[in-house]
């Protein structure tokens, strides 16, 4: 249990990433020595501890909800600690660990229902030593270097009363793991920028109430601000933006059906003068709806668009919809149900091809990197975080774009309604953000970087590579454990 909540506190809000290494050896020690079944129960729990208050922001949708998602999700550590109490048994046992978390974390990310990728351990090093590793291989090679430090940490503890080259050997290792972070490579500026107007419209309502009484508030309130960027430039007090963000769902109502939001949203384009990417939910056909990243010109109006690929279950489709929906009334308010977009958000907007991800979406590693790929920079988060402002769920977020901006060498731009809205540096830094549940708009110099990583070129190969190694151990320890007990048998 101190090990899981020693990792909760490596995550915002607290962002004590240095945690997340002790934590996991606390772990570690507590798991080693035992057998499968007792493993397993120990993972339970320590999973359950760091869960709790890792996703608290849940509580929103209900207590109920939160419950179910820790018990499920803790279920994926459970496994991976039965497995574990087997390769504890091998030389170098710290290393296939590592891949065995790595290959927990890729379950925990597919199933069930699309999967729930959120609280990894790579996304409590949105900014630290850890970081620079994403570059190489993503998220899997940081969770990967951070869960080997902690188990090495734990290797020199339980070496205790040894001599002592077999403890200083562990925790120098540890101490290395980190350190040599610093000797990967980063690629350099291009020499080429590009003005970035951001707009946070803010909503009138609070929890699952976002909206309040009325939707089109919303997209009023995102249409002024965008009016009040557009005062600003005329003024001096900005400078000219090439292309404006606003957040996802700032307008909930279908500028494709609805006169009103039509003209309210050309309105405020047409005074910025500039491209504009306009978060809208757009019904498709009678019964179903997307959540849509859409192009709005000053002159020809609604152009290219990008639709949502990975969609929250629950909250913008329902899994098994007759059940769920005869069991919890509070499913009904998904109403429509969404459907994916199948392509990648490289819009063309001014003088570049942004990479469109929308929200939920920025915790996978395929659905960044394939935007990345398909040539957008710099890459654009459009968030609607409204029903969990003040939780643990903004900050989150914004370490998962830190983390994005490092992994694939690109600028991270971040639009939210109610807040965070960020600008990123593709060295992870954070350059400018809004405080949370206020209106506010900004004008800023974002860098172009065309360059690829290693990690963008290589793809999922390196998480694949760890997860086959976690698993040919556990394999290897497994058969080994079968022959001892084959032979006492015989005996």
């Amino acid at each position: 249990m101190a090990g899981g909540l020693a990792l909760f506190a490596a995550f915002p809000p607290l962002d004590w990433w240095w945690c997340a290494p002790p934590g996991i050896a606390l772990i570690v020690a507590s798991l080693h020595g035992t057998r499968p079944r007792r493993a397993a129960w120990l993972g339970y729990v320590g999973a359950a501890a760091f869960l709790f208050p890792g996703v608290a922001w849940v509580r929103t949708i209900g207590d109920d909800v939160w419950l179910m998602l820790v018990g499920a999700e803790s279920l994926f550590y459970a496994a991976m600690a039965a497995a574990a109490a087997l390769i504890f048994r091998l030389p170098g046992w710290p290393v296939w660990f590592g891949g065995l978390w790595v290959a927990m974390e890729w379950l925990r990310g597919l199933v069930p229902f699309g999967g729930f990728p959120w609280a990894r351990a790579a996304f409590s090093q949105g900014e630290s030593l850890f970081t620079t590793y994403a570059a190489l291989g993503g998220a899997p090679l940081v969770s990967f270097a951070v869960v080997l430090c902690g188990a090495l940490l734990a290797q020199a503890f339980l070496s205790r009363g040894r001599v002592l080259w077999r403890r200083a050997a562990p925790v120098a290792l540890a101490l290395a793991v980190p350190v040599l972070s610093l000797a990967v490579p980063r690629p350099g500026d291009e020499g080429r920028t590009v003005n970035v107007g951001i707009v946070q419209g803010n909503v009138p309502g609070r929890g699952m109430n976002v909206l309040g009484d009325e939707p089109a508030v919303v997209l009023r309130n995102h249409a002024n601000e965008t009016k009040r960027l557009a005062q600003a430039v005329r003024e001096g007090r900005l400078p000219k933006p090439d292309l404006v963000v606003l957040p996802e769902n700032s307008t909930d109502i279908d500028p494709y059906r609805d006169r009103f939001a039509q003209e309210t949203i050309h309105d405020s384009v047409r005074d910025v003068g500039v491209p504009t990417l306009v978060g809208a939910v757009v019904a498709i056909g009678d019964e179903h709806r997307a959540t849509r990243s859409l192009v709005w010109d000053p002159v020809t109006g609604a152009g290219d668009y990008y639709d949502k690929q990975h969609l929250v279950p629950f909250g913008e489709f329902t899994p098994l919809k007759e059940i769920v929906l005869a069991l919890w009334e509070r499913a009904g308010l998904v109403g429509r149900q969404s459907v994916p977009g199948d392509k990648p958000g490289d819009l063309r907007m001014g003088p570049v091809t942004i990479g469109a991800v929308n929200c939920y979406e920025v915790a996978y590693d395929g659905t960044v990197r394939e935007t990345v790929r398909a040539g957008g920079t710099p890459l654009v988060v459009q968030t609607n975080n409204a029903s969990y402002a003040l939780s643990n769920l903004p900050p989150q977020q914004l370490a998962m774009s830190k983390l994005r901006a490092v992994e694939h060498n690109r600028a991270v731009v971040t639009a939210a309604t109610t807040g965070i809205s960020a600008f990123v540096m593709p060295d992870g830094k954070v350059s400018w953000q809004t405080r949370e549940l206020v209106a506010d708009m900004n004008v800023v110099k974002v860098p172009v970087r065309t360059e690829k990583t290693l990690a963008t070129t290589v793809g999922a190969f390196p998480e694949w590579a760890l997860m086959v190694m976690g698993a040919a151990a556990a394999g290897v320890a497994a058969w080994r454990g079968r022959r001892r007990v084959d032979r006492m048998r015989n005996d």
